[in-house]
This record gives C-alpha cells, sequence and structure tokens, in this order.
C-alpha cells in the first residue's frame, strides 16, 4: 500500500532535506527507507508490565498485530505505555485513568503515526485508552487482553474477584480455614488476563465492542484462546485499511454508539463502574451528550439477559461457548441502532446477522432474562446530583428500606471498628463510608462494598444497605449504594450524617433520603469544616485541581471536548 503525501506521518518521513534527522535516526535503527517512507505507520500502544498480570501476554499480542500490519504493507512501531494493574496499583487504579489517557494522547499526537492498535484489558485500561483514541481521532482499534480461564478448586469452578467476596465471609466464621483460603487463592487465578466474571474489566472490553472500537467477538475470547492471536493479526490488517478510509473513533463513537453501549452494559449486568467511564469517554467527543439521567432512562428498559456472576451464575468462558457479546447484541436486535458503523467497516446490523445463540440458559432470551435492571441513579437529599446502584446483585426485599446509619470516616476507621464487638449496629443498619470519593480517596477506590459486621455475620446476615462516595469492584455485590455526589471530602451531604441518623432507600422511585429536617441539615452544613489535606506534589495536584465528580465521569475539566465538566 502507498498512502504517498496525506499520511500524517509524511510530515516527518516525506523526501526533504528537513526530513534529514527524522530519516537518519529511522536509519539508525536497521530499517529501510522503504520501510517506512509512504507506507502507514501503525502505533501499537501496549500496556504490558511485570506488574500486571491480566496483561502478562500483551507483549505477544503485540508481535501478532505487528505481523497483521505488515501483511498489509504498513509500518508497526511498538510504544510502551504505563500500565494499571488493578489488584497492585496504590491508592487505586482510577486514580491513575486520566494520566494514562492523557499519556496515550500526547504519544499519539507528538509522534510520526498514522494510526493506532490500542492493546489493553484490566479495569481502567480500557476506558483510558478509548478517552485518548477519542481526543486524537486518529484510526484506531481496540484488542483487549481477554480473561483467564475458570478458576478451580476442589471440583468446584471459582469466578475471579467474586469468590473472594463468597469465601471471606467463610474464613472470617470459621467455615473454611487458611489452609483452604490459600487453595483458593492459588486454584482462582489459573492463567494471564482479565477477571473471568462480569467484572469492570469484562463489562468495559465488552463496552468498547459495542462502541464499534472492537473487531466483532474481541470481547469474548480468553486471553489464551488461538482466537485471540488471529484477531489480533487481524486488527494489524484492519488498522492500515482504515488509515486509507480515514475511519476514526468519532466517526464511531457517535451518540447512537454511546447508546448502544449503555444498552448493552445493562443487558449484562455489567459493572456500576461503566457509568463513570461512559461519561468520561462521552466527554472527549464533541457533540456527544451522556448523563446519569439518561443512562438510568435506558436501564429502565432493559432486562439483564446474561446470566453471568456476579449477577447470575455463569461465567466468561461460558458466555463465549454460548456466542458471546455478538450472540447477546443480536438478541437486543433492534434496542440497538444497527445502522452505527464500526471500526470492522460494516455496520453494526451486518455484523450481528444471523448470529446464533448456542446456550439460551447463559444468554437468556428478552423474554425470560434473569432480572429486570442492572442498574439505578438514585436522587434526594443525600445525593443531590446522583448515586448508583446495581440492583441485579442487590437483595430484592432491602431496594427499599429505612435504617438507622451507621458511620465510618474513612477506611482507616472502617477498618478498626467494623468487627468491633460494641459497634453500634443491628440488622436493620446502614453502613455508611465517607471521604472515599474522587478527592476523598484520592481516587475513589473500590471500597464501596463494606464488609458485613463480624457480629451480624454469626447471626446470619449476609447483606444490609451500604452508602459511599466510593466506588466497587465489578464483581461485588450486594445493596451497596456508591458514587454519592457531590462527595463528603467537598461538603456533600454525606459529610454531615450522624450516627443514629435514618436513611431512607427506595430505588423503584430512585431516591434516596437523609431523614433530617431541611433546616437541621443546613446548620449541620454551615457547621461542618473540611477535612485536614495531606501535602500533595506532582500528578496528585493536578488531579486534586481538576478532577471532575462522579456524575461527570472524575475526568479532567481541560480534557474534555467542551473544556468544561
Amino acid at each position: 500500500m502507498s498512502g504517498g503525501s496525506k499520511l500524517r506521518s509524511q510530515q516527518w518521513f516525506r523526501k526533504s532535506t528537513s526530513s534529514f534527522g527524522h530519516r537518519s535516526r529511522m536509519l539508525q535503527n536497521g530499517f529501510d527507507l522503504e520501510e517506512f517512507v509512504d507506507r502507514p505507520v501503525i502505533g501499537i500502544i501496549n500496556t504490558w508490565s511485570g506488574l500486571s498480570t491480566c496483561h502478562g501476554h500483551l507483549r505477544e499480542i503485540a508481535e501478532v498485530v505487528s505481523r497483521g500490519v505488515l501483511q498489509a504493507g504498513g509500518f508497526p512501531v511498538e510504544l510502551p505505555v504505563m500500565s494499571l494493574p488493578e489488584m497492585l496499583t496504590k491508592p487505586t487504579a482510577m486514580f491513575y485513568r486520566n494520566l494514562l489517557a492523557m499519556e496515550v494522547e500526547e504519544l499519539l499526537k507528538s509522534h510520526p503515526i498514522d494510526g493506532v492498535v490500542l492493546l489493553g484489558g484490566c479495569d481502567k485500561t480500557t476506558p483510558a485508552l478509548l478517552m485518548a483514541a477519542a481526543s486524537a481521532d486518529l484510526p484506531s482499534i481496540y484488542v483487549p487482553a481477554g480473561y483467564m480461564l475458570h478458576g478451580l478448586w476442589r471440583g468446584q469452578r471459582l469466578g475471579s474477584g467474586v469468590d473472594a467476596w463468597t469465601y471471606g465471609p467463610k474464613l472470617k466464621m470459621g467455615e473454611i480455614d487458611l489452609e483452604q483460603w490459600y487453595e483458593i487463592e492459588q486454584g482462582s487465578a489459573r492463567t494471564v488476563g482479565t477477571c473471568n466474571t462480569m467484572g469492570t474489566a469484562s463489562t468495559m472490553t465488552a463496552v468498547a465492542e459495542a462502541l464499534g472500537m472492537t473487531l466483532p467477538m474481541a470481547s469474548s475470547l480468553p486471553a489464551v484462546d488461538a482466537g485471540l492471536r488471529r484477531l489480533a493479526r487481524e486488527a494489524g490488517t484492519r488498522i492500515v485499511a482504515m488509515v486509507e478510509e480515514e475511519l476514526t473513533p468519532s466517526q464511531v463513537m457517535t451518540s447512537a454508539a454511546f447508546r448502544n453501549a449503555a444498552t448493552v452494559n445493562f443487558a449484562l449486568g455489567g459493572s456500576t463502574n461503566a457509568a463513570i467511564h461512559l461519561l468520561a469517554m462521552a466527554g472527549r467527543l464533541k457533540g456527544v451528550a451522556l448523563d446519569l439521567k439518561t443512562l438510568d432512562s435506558i436501564a429502565r428498559t432493559v432486562p439483564v439477559i446474561a446470566n453471568i456472576l456476579p449477577s447470575g451464575t455463569w461465567l466468561m468462558e461460558d458466555f463465549y461457548e454460548a456466542g458471546g457479546l455478538p450472540a447477546l447484541m443480536s438478541t437486543l436486535g433492534e434496542r440497538l441502532d444497527l445502522s452505527c458503523r464500526t471500526v470492522s467497516g460494516r455496520s453494526l446490523g451486518d455484523q450481528l446477522a444471523g448470529v446464533p445463540v448456542h446456550n439460551a440458559e447463559v444468554i437468556r432470551p428478552l423474554a425470560n432474562p434473569i432480572g429486570q435492571s442492572a442498574f439505578a441513579t438514585l436522587y434526594g437529599n443525600l445525593a443531590p446530583n446522583g448515586c448508583v446502584i446495581k440492583p441485579s446483585a442487590a437483595s430484592p426485599q432491602l431496594l427499599r428500606h429505612r435504617g438507622r446509619a451507621v458511620v465510618f470516616d474513612g477506611y482507616d476507621d472502617l477498618k478498626s471498628r467494623i468487627n468491633d464487638p460494641e459497634l453500634d449496629v443491628d440488622d436493620d443498619g446502614v453502613l455508611v463510608l465517607r471521604n472515599a470519593g474522587p478527592l476523598g480517596g484520592p481516587g475513589m477506590p473500590e471500597w464501596g462494598m463494606l464488609p458485613i459486621p463480624k457480629k451480624l455475620l454469626a447471626k446470619g446476615v449476609r447483606d444490609m444497605v451500604r452508602i459511599s462516595d466510593a466506588r466497587m469492584s465489578g464483581t461485588s455485590f450486594g445493596t451497596v449504594v456508591l458514587h454519592v455526589s457531590p462527595e463528603s471530602h467537598l461538603g456533600g451531604p454525606l459529610a454531615i450524617v450522624r450516627t443514629g441518623d435514618m436513611i431512607e432507600l427506595d430505588v423503584p422511585a430512585r431516591s434516596i433520603s437523609l431523614c433530617v429536617s431541611p433546616e437541621e441539615i443546613v446548620d449541620r452544613l454551615a457547621a461542618w469544616s473540611p477535612p485536614a489535606h495531606m501535602p500533595a506534589r506532582g500528578y496528585e495536584t493536578l488531579f486534586a485541581q481538576h478532577v471532575t465528580q462522579a456524575h461527570e465521569g472524575c475526568d479532567f475539566k481541560f480534557m474534555r471536548a467542551d473544556g468544561e465538566a
């Protein structure tokens, strides 16, 4: 293929005396001019790292992508970027999502790149890479890392993440011992790849596919499957054609595509984290408007039809064998805008035509869902700008609940008191955690699934209403209210809740209320003072000065397409 002068890379490499330095430095690497001059230069953004076990195989995948690029007449260059291993990054990978997005955008803008293949998968890498792609608006295609194979313990299949929440209380109550716990730990993660449940990683790669930014089936393939390698090679070939077609993310990630992505997310019973990431990605694109009320209105109409943990019972391998995301999207049919463009070069409708479901227990028909709602936005005097809950993973009897607040002032306070036998809590109590939001965390850690107090576990309690300005892992479950906005660190109403206050939750009515008078709320807020600030430097200072609240996507104000929050 010869792209000639229309290639962006030719600003660096065209035959001209001013290109002496650029061309000579490429020759220094042992390349011939014919390899990179007048050929599309394809960047391969790689989030591999020695600490990112989800991405432990991405060096290999990058080589396969390179093979596809070369076969199509392009020139591949691998560009390493920071990785965000969810379980090993402190204070939270979410804190660095925007930094990764900025790094990738600047890398693409500042180098001779005509198109890009994005390699990611772990929770925050997917939205970060797509945010960068939206802002840079170069031809882009996303290749997910894929998920690990299902875990095994004593003949039982384990779901990564979910089983830690399941067996943790059993360990605490003596139902299993430490030896068994370590066996579960060892058996839960058998291969490289992301969580094998419908946690945030699988949710966001499915969102990427529903947006049209991956090739079909990309989000449903296991990390170790040969099919992922074939797809990676195809992505390398396809990105060269996309450069020729000048097909960019802004033509794919449209308002209709975001509605498709939200619809798919809710049908999957996807992670609550998707709300924040969808808002952030949409904010990077001109003319794409998305907010929590829009997400809630979509969620009301979409039943949960993917029977996958934590909302269901099966795992991602089962979903793949049942037909994967194309089969689920085909089941949704006219609920999606099938005219949307995709990076494959075909419309979504063309891609889904004739795709079958192979197991109707894993991917249910619309007439036989596993539940009616995977997402709800709540408003009230406790969350003036909204908060969220995942009804499909909650206890039905707690979706309408009135209980007495037990307040924890941060994660350290929670850890020190939650299992105190003298903790003033009963079965109907409402656990409240504050100072865990975007600024309070910082970075809005996944602390929202507060543990059940040991004294209540001993009585058989396995779920309670829990409320915070934090997030929770997509592998979590329970009646957990999250993303309370504005956060307590900024003086949101969560900051003035006291132990003993009554809180009323009504998910069907989309409301959450602190049961004190408006006058009392005003008086308490007037008496409130901000928590002491720890000294900050570097990126933390930038984050503190510019991050938006949860209902705005937690992106930086200056990175939005409109430049505003």
